[in-house]
């Protein structure tokens, strides 16, 4: 590829990003009233089917009522394996996405995305498919004072256009979008959280000192926001210090609602997850105006399945997950008995044998259900 191709290649890009903002659909999904609610079941890669079955376990234990009057349906969506993506050249086959457009809420495995090559993610494909710009990760450690709430932008930044770069000799240009409306609307995402739920601080963390542009229109416009929330303070941290702050007991329980472009937020949160117990520990929801996901935290994990490790598997993130879940389709009772019962299992499941079994730890969740 020479200049001239990069350059028409480029042109296409922005072309395509300002149709993007142009088609954006702000019509809001109201869950208290609706008569049916169907819940997509995508099981994914890896681990995803064992630790699917059991957040499939506890919801139809959960809803029950529900299920059997037809309030709700759970409806189990195949396709979405690496196995099938790979021999169709999609990350989200097309007869795959017209029945996950079907159902109003998702509860999604693990997916794994092949190194190299240009098939994109199948989470980055659902995220801009849904329209799901607000990636909430919630992380609590109560002895230590910590109760953060992420607020990630999910539609933009380089993971839209990660496979999308061009490749010169002896050179490779990837992109990184940051628009106006999108940027405004994960604000107003994180500070509407913080209005509802009594927080007083929002912390916004980019490289606005080297990202001049993109990271610069961020914290610009998330400050604008933040003016029409008086009584909350939004307060600038850079990445890189912030991923310090929150390993230092000094001052990191002061921090509260935190909004930050995409690929900062997904590397901080798997750091944030770490330190409440893990990346197995935490629940993850992408959320848009019409349609949710809810998913692990974590990743396919291969390489249990590969050692022979699959009875260790923990689901407790695909059931903080559920929990989100929950919430987010106004069964707020049915998220309560679902997090109490987490949050008083004393079952450890550590992913190898030195620690408890899925099955003795499904056991001891289920009476506590």
């Amino acid at each position: 590829m020479d200049i001239q191709q990069a350059c028409e290649a480029f042109r296409v890009l922005l072309e395509e990003q300002q149709q993007r903002i142009a088609n954006a659909d702000a019509t809001k999904k109201d869950f208290s009233n609706m008569e049916t609610i169907i819940v997509g079941l995508i099981d994914g890669d890896g681990i995803g089917p064992l630790i699917m079955a059991q957040a499939e376990q506890v919801l139809r234990t959960l809803l029950a009522d529900e299920l059997a009057s037809g309030k709700i349906i759970l409806k189990k969506i195949e396709g979405l394996t690496i196995e099938n993506r790979l021999a169709l050249g999609k990350s989200v086959p097309e007869d795959v996405l017209s029945a996950i457009k079907s159902c109003d809420v998702l509860l999604k495995g693990p997916t794994t995305t092949p190194m190299g090559g240009t098939m994109e993610s199948a989470n980055v494909t659902l995220r801009r498919e849904l329209d799901l710009y607000a990636n909430v990760r919630p992380v609590s450690i109560p002895e230590e004072g910590i109760d953060w709430i992420f607020y990630r932008e999910n539609t933009e930044g380089e993971y839209v256009l990660g496979s999308r770069g061009v490749a010169l000799p002896g050179m490779a240009v990837d992109f990184k979008v940051t628009t106006d409306f999108g940027t405004r609307r994960i604000a107003k995402a994180a500070f509407d959280y913080a209005k509802h739920n009594g927080k007083t601080r929002v912390s916004i963390v980019t490289k606005a000192n080297i990202m001049k542009k993109t990271d610069g229109k961020f914290t610009e416009i998330c400050h604008q926001v933040a003016e029409e929330y008086p009584g909350i303070t939004a307060d600038d941290w850079y990445i890189d210090i912030m991923t310090a702050n929150l390993v230092n007991p000094a001052i990191r329980s002061g921090f509260q609602v935190v909004v930050l472009p995409n690929l900062y937020g997904d590397i901080i949160t798997d750091e944030a997850a770490q330190l409440q117990g893990g990346v197995g520990s935490a629940g993850s929801a992408n959320i848009g105006d019409r349609y949710a996901m809810f998913e692990a935290i974590h990743g396919s994990a291969p390489r249990m399945i590969a050692e022979g490790l699959q009875d260790y598997v923990n689901p407790t993130s695909i059931l903080r997950a559920t929990v989100m879940l929950l919430r987010h389709i106004c069964r707020q009772d049915a998220a309560q008995r679902l997090e109490k019962a987490l949050d008083s299992c004393t079952v450890n499941v550590t992913g190898d044998a030195t620690g408890a079994t899925c099955a003795e730890f499904m056991q001891e969740l289920s009476r506590l259900v």
